[in-house]
């Protein structure tokens, strides 16, 4: 089974529909799999002291007007959706709470996702059980306990699921990375295992290509200088097709593990041992 890549645009678009948009188009050249973007209703997410709290930035000067300037409308999504589609390309978004799962709901998506920070919320992940899509559940910031319990729910409703393995720093060190987790994770619940990755570069994405992951996510930026908490943990253009090319190399070489020759191998080994007057029998 080929690698299922996530192209993580997150809220790496700034609110602006042009973007997104072309981080799509990034995600369609280097060949991914998916788009997945972050949907929250503000006033549900955040409390009203936070939002009243000053922020400067190019939506005003509360963190209100920098939350609402980075949420898309129901019209934006509807056009993200005609556009996905123009493009023959998944997409889906993470809700952060139960009002938000419900307007993805309109869109009948074929996936959704649990983001690490919403594991510990039940009443979500039981919503997003209930629909039966395939779900990655995101395993950043947790216990095995709360691991333990989205599982429960998820195989109770009998919804499909891959744990992301994954870890909440933006960006992540490559040390924090914990790769040998990928398989404590696959023996212990006995699923697909899938790794979402916030560091920079790509070599431990490649790590993780190898140990036998289902799927992989990683954030894409259009300039790791742009505006935004999540752009530092994110990859450009050239090393996000980098980075979908090589995997689907690092796939093609894992083989099946078996002993045995190439057929190839056998004119060559004929030619090399001939001093040994040697056949392949």
């Amino acid at each position: 089974m080929s690698i299922f890549i996530i192209a993580e645009i997150g809220i790496n678009h700034n609110g602006d529909l042009g973007i997104a948009k072309e981080l799509i188009d990034v995600a369609v050249d280097a060949g991914s799999d998916a788009v997945k973007f972050q949907k929250r209703t503000i006033d549900l997410v955040y409390t009203k002291e936070f939002l009243d709290s000053p922020r400067e930035s190019s939506w005003g000067t509360t963190q209100r007007e920098q939350k609402e300037g980075l949420e898309f409308s129901l019209e934006e999504y509807k056009e993200i959706d005609r556009y996905c589609k123009e493009k023959s390309i998944e997409w889906f978004a993470s809700a952060w709470d139960l009002k938000s799962q419900k307007f993805l709901k309109q869109f009948d998506l074929n996936y959704n996702k649990i983001a690490s920070a919403m594991i510990v919320y039940e009443d979500l992940f039981r919503e997003v059980a209930s629909e039966g899509k395939h779900t990655f559940i995101s395993t950043g910031m947790t216990t095995e306990e709360d691991i333990t319990k989205a599982v429960e729910v998820f195989r109770s409703a009998n919804c499909p699921f891959t744990l992301m393995h994954c870890q909440s720093t933006y960006p992540m060190k490559d040390e924090d990375a914990n790769l040998n987790a990928i398989k404590a994770l696959r023996d212990k619940y006995n699923c697909d295992i899938g790794y979402s990755g916030h560091e920079v570069g790509l070599a431990v994405s490649f790590a993780a290509a190898a140990l036998g992951i289902t799927a992989l996510e990683r954030h894409i930026t259009l300039s790791r200088a742009m505006y935004g908490s999540d752009q530092s943990a994110s990859v450009e253009p050239g090393g996000f097709r980098m980075l979908v090319g090589a995997v689907r190399k690092i796939e093609s070489a894992m083989g099946d593990g078996k002993f045995g020759y190439l057929e190839k191998e056998i004119p060559i080994a004929e030619n090399l041992r001939q001093h040994l007057k040697w056949k392949f029998k």
